[in-house]
């Protein structure tokens, strides 16, 4: 396992470095475009009524999967699949329900090939979508080659997690800082640093009523052998296209810090109980595979 790991950190260095001079170059994203295909592929799976995406081929044009590739998923990629699919049915679940209580402003931050935008069913809420330059500039080109508009409501907003304001660049696009937002962070926060990760959850805390959804992963010491090893897969994987996964977090201590940036309305859910909301069955021990997602709120 030492052996593993050591060969696992070499290659986070490696891509690390790898991630900063990518996106100097301004190259879009690898994961984002794996994660579109992801989605994709599950409109033809059998859990497909977990998450509807009518767009989610159309976006990715030659690049949309076909439904033979089901064929040749192995457990890793059924699993991931899944993990895809049902955050964002959950996010979209508590962004439905912060409607209904009033929020008209939603943030998706690093949007990547998210067709959220395209799918908008509340006419009278205005959608912010923030990513790298490069990855919006690809989304945008995409939607046009699909013979998509760009969808009423929406303001698209480059921002760079690492470098910039995200509540300046916000500002600057129209959000009204004094009025509740949901934000759907969803595939982003193992990627950036801590100081970026609390920078963003700080400036959301600061506008009381607004709601945060995002999913994170817990550390190597949290697992049993099993999940180390299937972490160990899919860190491997993302290293080797060059960005790595940087930020893990323990439940207890995220929730703490939570609640110090004045969070106080928590909601965190494991794989395991994920999987059993969706499968209407009861919660069974718990699965110790250390992914989670998870939903903060300030109230007002």
């Amino acid at each position: 396992m030492s052996h593993v790991a050591g060969q696992s950190r070499r290659l986070v260095n490696k891509a690390r470095r790898s991630l900063y001079s990518r996106m100097e170059d301004a190259s879009p994203s690898r994961t984002a475009l794996r994660v579109a295909r992801l989605r994709a592929l599950h409109q033809f799976s059998p859990q497909a009524a977990l998450f509807r995406d009518p767009y989610a081929s159309a976006i990715l044009g030659d690049a949309a999967p076909g439904a033979q590739e089901l064929q040749q998923e192995d457990e890793h990629d059924r699993r991931m699949r899944l993990f895809v699919a049902s955050r964002a049915r959950l996010a979209e679940d508590w962004l439905a329900a912060a409607v209904r209580s009033g929020i008209r402003q939603v943030v998706v931050l690093g949007a990547g090939l998210d067709t959220f935008s395209l799918r908008n069913p509340y006419p009278d809420i205005a959608v912010f979508e923030v990513d790298h330059p490069a990855t919006q500039a690809w989304k945008r080109q995409r939607i046009a080659e699909a013979g998509l508009a760009e969808p009423a409501g929406v303001t698209f907003v480059p921002v760079n997690f690492e470098r910039q304001s995200l509540a300046g660049e916000l500002a600057a696009a129209g959000l009204k800082p004094t009025e509740p937002g949901f934000f759907i962070w969803l595939g982003v926060v193992p990627y950036l640093t801590r100081d970026a990760i609390f920078a963003t959850l700080a400036y959301i805390a600061r506008m009381p009523g607004s709601e945060v959804v995002f999913d994170y992963s817990e550390p190597a010491e949290n697992r049993d052998e099993a999940a180390w090893a299937t972490r160990a897969f899919y860190a491997a994987r993302v290293a080797a296209i060059g960005e790595p996964w940087i930020s893990f977090f323990d439940p207890v201590e995220l929730a703490k810090s939570l609640t110090e940036l004045g969070f106080d309305e928590i909601e965190d859910l494991e794989s395991g109980e994920i999987a059993a909301r969706f499968a209407r069955s009861p919660a069974t021990a718990r699965s110790n595979s250390g992914g989670h997602i998870l939903r903060a709120r300030r109230s007002a």
